[in-house]
């Protein structure tokens, strides 16, 4: 049996800045070349735990431990930051914020030449932790900061890879790629971990994505504790995910909606090896044809017409970075914007806000060409929010950002602390409306970026990666409040490579390649089709292979039948006051 590396007995840990602890009563043992995901809401202690197995608590984040953290059988806290690092190798969420050397090359060096290591050495070791990791010479030789978001991790993974360390940690691995490169990084680090032995911690709220490839453990945090530490199979069965409110695997809670009572021995922790009997699809098909409900057809006046739009960055490129773009879109619309990265839709959104202007073609509002309008007045009706919050927060304090719009528009005092604690709370910041936002993690400064546009109520909201980074219950809410505010006629566009959120609430999908528009269709269509999925860096939809798995021809109109019973009962929860 392998000896534990890492040890938890009765620990808690409370920041200085706090008045309860962040964790408490943590008993854990991960054993050398296990691999564990560690999953949890967002404030559920599940990055305090990770901070404590690298170092960074107490190191740098300073507080109050009690207990025993071991790694290697030696206490944390008599090793030192250092020393730790030399066994626990950290991948952090934000990459960039991983960066120190000019090129990929120098920055996995990095280390290596701290340490004073020969050039001799140097460059077999920085060429083999590359070939583990999938870096050709041109990637070492680039700037980190050119890279694709899924090059950038596999820089980081290397340079942690080339001390040698015995556990490698990822802190939400997943949070900013699309869903084809989240895959294949899934699928790299179990080839790393088979390769290397290394134990392998994973922290992330993505369950299904993670279970692409097998983990030996799942340990579920809530409120600071563990409250579940049992295999992938044995947890899917049980109804924890839900009610502490991560996602479960859309094909798990299709099976739930159907009567079938999951239990281990159906491997539903992996798609590929999940066991139904012909009762089982029965119950599924006797679902699918029983509680389905003749759609509606959407129904709205023409606001925005996008007509044979085209644009470069640069005047004489010999391809354009937009070209021919055709679409309208209905007042009262959700959908989704989606592609490879460089496909064009952010630059499809600075088009519509008119940070640049198209070099050929129109974009009509309520049949008024505003090709040529200012940014100020398109903002009148047009709001954007950035993919990266930090390029878009001006102000030290969360509730001075979110009131900005409001106070430049002269709203009157009483009336702008109103609004701004609404938002506040939909957005889930009310308690920390008077923190600043340095404080916050990068998903908490995402929401106070969508707060600060939502307040200002415009016609359309255009959001690029909305839910990056949020968990399954916070992205809910967002998105729940994004629905009431398109229910009440505001128009809303998505530029997105989450899947989930493309079937739950934006019917339509706008897919773009190479600067053209390959489709327009609904968003069940584009996830149960392989090949444009793969062109949009998208993947299928687990659905898609529960429904070929149970001999149901149509699976898009089973994947709408899904996402349409899971609204209603969310709508009766809610009736309810659920």
């Amino acid at each position: 049996m392998s000896e534990p590396v890492i040890v938890f007995e009765d620990f808690s840990f409370q920041y200085r800045a706090q008045a309860e602890p962040t964790i408490m009563g943590i008993n854990l043992t991960i054993k050398r070349g296990e691999k564990v995901l560690i999953a949890g809401l967002s404030g559920s202690g599940k990055s305090t735990l990770a901070n404590c197995i690298n170092g960074l608590i107490p190191f740098n984040e300073k507080g109050t431990m009690s207990g025993i953290c071991k790694v290697n059988d030696t206490e944390t806290s008599s090793l030192g930051i250092f020393e730790l690092s030399k066994i626990v190798g950290t991948v952090l969420q934000d990459t960039d914020s991983q960066f120190v050397g000019l090129t990929a090359g120098e920055d996995i060096a990095f280390l290596l030449e701290n340490n004073c290591l020969c050039q001799e050495e140097m460059f077999p070791r920085v060429q083999k932790v590359a070939g583990l990791t999938g870096l050709g010479d041109a990637l070492l030789n680039a700037s980190p900061f050119d890279l694709s978001g899924g090059q950038k991790q596999r820089v980081s993974m290397a340079g942690v890879l080339v001390e040698d360390v015995q556990v490698l940690l990822f802190d939400e691995p997943l949070a900013s790629l699309d869903p084809a490169t989240g895959k294949q990084a899934i699928a790299l680090i179990d080839q790393i971990k088979q390769d290397t032995k290394t134990t392998v911690l994973i922290i992330e709220h993505r369950i299904e994505d993670v279970l692409f490839r097998a983990v030996d453990r799942i340990i579920l945090m809530n409120d600071g504790q563990i409250i579940a530490d049992t295999n992938p199979d044995e947890l899917l069965c049980s109804k924890l995910l839900l009610e502490t409110g991560l996602r479960e695997p859309l094909y798990v809670t299709a099976l739930k909606y159907a009567g079938v009572n999951l239990r281990p021995e159906h491997n539903p922790a992996n798609l590929d090896k999940l066991i139904l009997s012909e009762d089982n699809k029965s119950a599924v098909k006797y679902w699918y044809e029983e509680t389905r409900e003749i759609p509606v057809e959407a129904t709205g006046t023409k606001l925005l017409q996008v007509k044979n739009l085209g644009f470069s960055y640069e005047e004489k490129a010999t391809r354009q970075t937009l070209s021919g773009i055709d679409f309208s879109i209905n007042q009262g619309e959700m959908l989704a914007i989606v592609g490879t990265n460089g496909a064009g839709k952010s630059t499809l959104a600075k088009l519509i806000c008119g940070f640049e202007t198209p070099t050929s073609g129109q974009i009509i509002l309520d049949d008024v060409d505003i090709t040529n309008e200012t940014i100020p007045n398109r903002a009148l009706h047009i709001g954007y929010v950035m993919q990266n919050p930090n390029q878009m927060i001006c102000k030290p304090l969360i509730f001075d950002e979110v009131a900005m719009g409001l106070v430049n528009r002269g709203i009157p005092a009483d009336e702008i602390k109103k609004r701004v604690e609404a938002v506040l709370e939909i957005c889930g910041l009310f308690p920390f409306r008077n923190w600043p936002v340095s404080a916050l993690s990068f998903g908490q400064k995402k929401r106070v970026t969508i707060a600060s546009v939502l307040i200002l109520e415009p016609r359309i909201i255009i959001l690029d990666e909305p839910t990056a980074g949020q968990d399954y219950r916070h992205y809910t809410e967002i998105m729940e409040f994004l629905k009431k505010l398109q229910n009440s006629g505001v128009t809303i566009l998505l530029i997105t490579h989450d899947m989930h959120l493309m079937l739950e609430y934006a019917p339509r999908a706008l897919v773009f390649s190479e600067g053209e528009l390959l489709a327009d269709l609904p968003s069940s269509e584009l996830l149960c089709n392989p090949e444009l999925s793969a062109q949009a860096s998208l993947k299928e939809t687990s659905l898609f292979y529960l429904a070929n798995e149970c001999g149901i021809s149509d699976a898009p109109a089973f994947t709408r039948h899904f996402v349409e019973f899971e609204q209603r009962r969310k709508n009766e929860q809610n009736n309810k006051g659920v």
